[in-house]
């Protein structure tokens, strides 16, 4: 016969394999799926087996406690949330101590910073081991706030976190989740920011900048700058105001402006002697057959200076179609580049991430068939590969001379050797971390902290924290 146990509706329990020795969980036989929290999510082989890291937070509220855990990887599963929601889940398997029994259970892995509880237990869970009291909570007793610090804490002294902000448009664009993540799993204090809440006091005494309903950011340590391209104005804006308010940029404004202007940027970069394919720009259509000639005739690109993520960037294979496209564009007084197709490259080219004057990670991204374009969001695939020495010293130079701190380097290989393409002061970590199993986003988070003496002082675990 089972040993059974009397619960409430809200209980600590432990998770002896996972190295949790305690944590709150929400009991609910109404719910059919167990739910533990996790970030940093990632799968790996070990002896032929399927396995699953992550990192979790146990008590809600606080960052600055982590455990890393890894567990067999038994399913990868759809879940419907209470809300409605479906989201994919990885689920593991492992031994659940509740009082003084224990048993395996099954979990699913999941991001559970927005509810209230760390776990949820869910009726497939309890297994005829569990009986619920509803009206009851914590009937096998919790921990004192002492005995958390004394389980997590460690007996080390902790050190302060920054207060980052992640000023973007998206929250639940992945590169911003990520980075989102990666600062908390560092014991960091992370906001997102949208852009266009905030705005600003222009003033010689009190410069300040607001976000809806009135909050002032002046207090923030250091901002993760994710401007998309149609905000560069309003966002290198905001960047510049915070740097006049004495907060790291991790990408400075004048920085982020030029990276997005393509001529100058290119301007910039051949100054510093770094090869890029034979480019042309003008005003007047006038000059459009001298503009074709001077970088080496058809198959030719066409690329709208404004344009980003391939879009605005036209192949055109003969001279008529050419001329076509670069008058079609300038009647539309669009401004334009004109740049050599390698076309010995057959739609490949390498992007490098590039942060505080480090190669972290590269991967060659290529193009759909029938396609010339090789960026991830048109359909392109990302693979790892090893970049020579000469692509690494292309790349970090680049950075340098954009005077940016992170950076996605573009880089085709040609047959005079590799060419830049093109330099991304915003670039996205989904097709990168996923081909290269990298945490960028922690990479990008460590760029920030060497820019700061972190401040020792002690930890905080929140008043309710064993309520």
């Amino acid at each position: 016969m089972l040993e059974k146990v009397i619960v409430g509706s809200e209980e600590w329990c432990a998770f002896p394999e996972l190295g949790i020795p305690t944590i709150k969980a929400r009991v609910d036989s109404g719910a059919k799926t167990s739910a533990l929290h996790a970030i940093n999510i990632a799968p790996f082989e070990r002896e032929g087996e399927s396995w699953v890291k992550f990192d979790i937070n146990p008590i809600q509220n606080n960052s600055k406690a982590i455990i890393h855990c890894q567990a067999p990887l038994v399913d990868k599963r759809v879940v419907k949330s209470s809300s409605g929601y479906r989201e994919q889940r990885y689920v593991i398997k492992s031994r659940i101590q509740v009082g003084d029994i224990e048993w395996d259970v099954e979990v699913t892995l999941t991001n559970r910073d927005s509810m209230g509880f760390r776990m949820l237990l869910g009726r497939e869970a309890m297994s005829g081991r569990i009986l619920v009291d509803p009206e009851q909570k914590y009937l096998l007793g919790q921990p004192t706030r002492e005995k958390l610090m004394e389980l997590y804490e460690k007996g080390e002294e902790p050190k302060r976190g920054l207060r980052i902000g992640v000023l973007a448009s998206n929250p639940e664009l992945y590169s911003n989740k990520r980075i989102m993540e990666a600062g908390e799993s560092r014991g960091h204090e992370m906001h997102f920011l949208n852009l266009k809440y905030c705005y600003m006091k222009l003033d010689a005494d009190t410069p300040e900048i607001h976000y809806r309903g009135g909050r002032v950011l002046n207090d923030f340590d250091a901002v993760i700058p994710r401007i998309r391209p149609s905000m560069t104005f309003y966002g290198c804006a905001l960047t510049r105001h915070f740097e006049a308010l004495k907060v790291f940029c991790l990408n400075s404004s004048a920085a982020i402006s030029q990276s997005r202007d393509k001529l100058f940027s290119l301007q910039l970069l051949i100054n510093s002697g770094i090869d890029i394919p034979t480019t042309g720009f003008a005003n007047s259509p006038l000059d459009t057959n001298d503009l074709i000639k001077m970088v080496g005739g058809s198959p030719l690109i066409v690329k709208l200076l404004e344009g980003t993520q391939g879009k605005g960037v036209v192949l055109a294979e003969t001279k008529k179609a050419a001329e076509s496209v670069i008058n079609a564009f300038k009647s539309l007084n669009a401004n334009i580049l004109v740049q050599e197709f390698i076309k010995e490259a057959n739609g490949k080219d390498i992007r490098c991430f590039v942060i505080d004057g480090k190669v972290v990670a590269a991967i060659q991204r290529e193009a759909l068939p029938g396609e010339f374009r090789a960026n991830i969001h048109l359909g392109g695939t990302a693979s790892v590969i090893k970049v020579t020495a000469e692509e690494k010293r292309i790349a970090i130079r680049a950075a340098k001379a954009m005077n940016l701190k992170v950076a996605g380097v573009d880089i085709i290989r040609s047959s005079k050797g590799p060419l830049l393409l093109e330099v991304n002061s915003s670039p996205g970590l989904e097709g990168i971390e996923g081909a290269t199993n990298k945490d960028i986003a922690s990479e990008m988070i460590k760029a920030i902290e060497k820019n700061f003496k972190r401040i020792n002082t002690p930890p905080i675990i929140p008043d309710d924290a064993a309520v």
